[in-house]
């Protein structure tokens, strides 16, 4: 399912039209990003909780050459599922 298609599902389960619906689903995926950006952690009962990871600083290896690179700390986001949502 991409984007479109998760904004006409919203907009069919919950009466809205779908350019409502499109508005509703980015304000979730804005305020997603922006919390976990601050370092918060998101926990939606039932669904899960998004949170950011730091990645260690480590060594790596160029394929072509056999080198080795130094590889830098990264944060990114992170999703753990609620039992409910592992359930299905």
């Amino acid at each position: 399912m991409n984007k479109g298609e998760l904004t006409k599902a919203v907009a069919a389960a919950s009466g809205l039209s779908q350019s409502d619906a499109g508005k509703a689903v980015d304000a979730l995926f804005e305020t997603v990003a922006g919390a976990v950006k601050k370092r918060q952690q998101v926990a939606i009962a039932g669904f899960g909780t998004f949170s950011a990871k730091t990645r260690n600083a480590r060594e790596g290896r160029n394929p072509a050459t056999k080198e080795t690179i130094k590889i830098p700390e990264k944060t990114s986001m992170a999703f753990k599922p609620a039992s409910a949502l592992k359930d299905i």
